[in-house]
């Protein structure tokens, strides 16, 4: 790995909700709520959490799909946040998505062979019997025959539409690709070749992925480190292989008991979490796991919690780590 490829600073990325007559402001709702992290070149970043935490919106906004509210975004060293949709272009070609839902991704009056090669019209990358070329071959990569160039997206089942999909974000050959929920919607005995396909395609080809997912044991096989999100912030990040034998926030642990396992050595004591997630419209103060968490104390009603580094690239947002000496567990609020 040569450095980072990917630098996120105090991200941010915020909705309006307009109400009244005049269609004014009334509330915002706060999907992304200041995320820092760096992905190193080549490595698979997995970004985990329950629905609504944000994950999709932070994938989203690293591509510029969405704008960022404030924050820093830069890509192989630039920094892209403000740039205008022309600037963009170029380097559409080096930051692709791979959509969640493989039937609604794909433009049903489009035959596979323009979905997949409409890419290298608008970059202007081949034409004529060099785009074909390329198109088939790209296709066989990702599991397809060549011959399915003249067919619409209907006639193909979930896991070969998700294939199309994957064969049109790495078409134009790109260095990071954030992959939203890639295998969710696909039959359980599918999943696993598509996420062989993804291991394969990272291999040959040297991609980087941010692989969004609430499936944690398809995360621990595929990603290299793990980000943990709660009503959008991280609340742990670490190497996977860390995280998954010793989670270090409560959230992350409640997470974590909750994966089925069948071998004895790692089943964990379940913990069962107590009321709702709050609204990102409304977060509550201070840590925003406060409300649900066993360990809360006084203080993290107060204060936001930053990412204590705990060692080999392993950090919590959680006071009980605190080298200030919080490092017990704290007195529970009343």
């Amino acid at each position: 790995m040569s450095g980072p490829l990917l630098e996120i600073e105090d991200l941010h990325t915020h909705f309006p909700v307009r109400g009244g007559l005049l269609g004014r402001e009334v509330a915002r709702v706060r999907a992304v709520d200041g995320v820092s992290l760096a992905v190193e070149e080549g490595e698979t970043l997995g970004l985990v959490g329950e629905s609504g935490c944000g994950k999709s919106t932070l994938g989203r906004t690293i591509l510029r799909l969405v704008d960022p509210t404030s924050g820093t975004i830069r890509f192989a060293g630039r920094d892209i946040t403000r740039l205008r949709q022309a600037e963009l272009r170029p380097l559409r070609r080096e930051m692709q998505m791979i959509f969640q839902d493989p039937y609604s991704s794909l433009n049903p009056r489009m035959r596979v062979g323009d979905i997949v090669g409409e890419a290298f019209a608008i970059h202007g990358l081949a034409r004529g019997a060099e785009r074909e070329r390329k198109v088939a071959e790209i296709l066989e990569r990702c599991g397809l025959r060549r011959d399915v160039v003249d067919r619409y997206p209907h006639e193909f089942s979930g896991g070969q539409r998700q294939r199309i999909g994957i064969a049109r974000a790495l078409a134009v050959s790109p260095r990071l690709v954030v992959a939203d929920e890639p295998i969710s919607a696909l039959d359980v005995s599918i999943q696993a070749q598509i996420v062989n396909l993804l291991l394969d395609l990272q291999e040959e080809l040297k991609l980087t992925y941010v692989f969004v997912s609430h499936d944690l044991q398809v995360v621990e096989f595929i990603a290299d480190r793990v980000a943990v999100m709660y009503l959008g912030r991280i609340v742990e990040i670490a190497p996977a292989h860390r995280i998954y034998a010793s989670p270090s926030h409560p959230y992350s642990q409640a997470l974590l008991s909750a994966v089925p396992t069948i071998d004895p050595a790692r089943r964990r004591r379940r913990v069962i979490l107590e009321g709702d997630v709050p609204s990102p419209m409304a977060p509550p103060p201070g840590c925003r796991f406060h409300p649900r968490c066993p360990e809360a104390g006084v203080r993290c009603t107060q204060e936001v919690p930053p990412l204590i580094p705990l060692g080999d690239g392993h950090g919590a947002a959680c006071f009980l780590h605190d080298p200030a000496g919080t490092g017990v567990k704290l007195r529970q609020v009343a």
